[in-house]
């Protein structure tokens, strides 16, 4: 089990961080409009995840719209924000925002996709939701690669991500 800086106290995640070179664990996460979305719903896509512990916070928000930004001229690519704010809060986020080529997916119905993917927040005040990590995966849905944010409170290297879906043949 991993582990991250919150406010400069190590907290432990609950689950197996996925490795370069896996296939990514399959999940059910809950779309904008309620409706349950899986990794074959993005089958022959490429796929970045980013998990958030809220939108409903600078860093997080900040994160997303970074994404959608940069993400926008990537062919046969999506971005999945998941975290477990509620969906009816994810969509008023990305139309406030104007972040309209993200998509958000909530595990507010199970904390399985944080668990599969290592990053379950296990203590803390954060307890429960999903630490920031970035993981893209291939249109085979084979991990390509990963970054867990050894701080929750800083930002993940956006320019690696994305130089690493630049590489991946569409």
């Amino acid at each position: 089990m991993a582990q991250v800086l919150f406010k400069g106290s190590t907290i432990q995640l609950e689950g197996r961080f996925p490795e370069s070179g896996e296939k990514a664990p399959d999940f059910r996460l809950v779309g904008d409009d309620l409706s349950e979305r899986s990794l074959e719903d993005f089958k022959a896509q490429n796929k970045i995840l980013i998990t958030v512990p809220s939108l409903d916070t600078p860093v997080c928000a900040k994160e997303t719209k970074v994404f959608h930004e940069k993400v926008q001229e990537i062919e046969n690519t999506v971005v999945l924000v998941i975290s477990s704010d509620l969906p009816f809060a994810m969509k008023r986020f990305c139309g406030v925002e104007g972040v309209n080529n993200i998509i958000p997916l909530s595990q507010f119905r199970s904390p399985d996709f944080a668990k599969s993917y290592g990053v379950h927040i296990a203590e803390g005040p954060l307890r429960a939701l999903a630490a920031r990590a970035v993981f893209l995966v291939d249109s085979e849905n084979t991990i390509c690669y990963t970054e867990l944010v050894d701080d929750i409170g800083k930002e993940p290297d956006y320019d690696r991500a994305i130089d690493a879906t630049r590489s991946l043949k569409k």
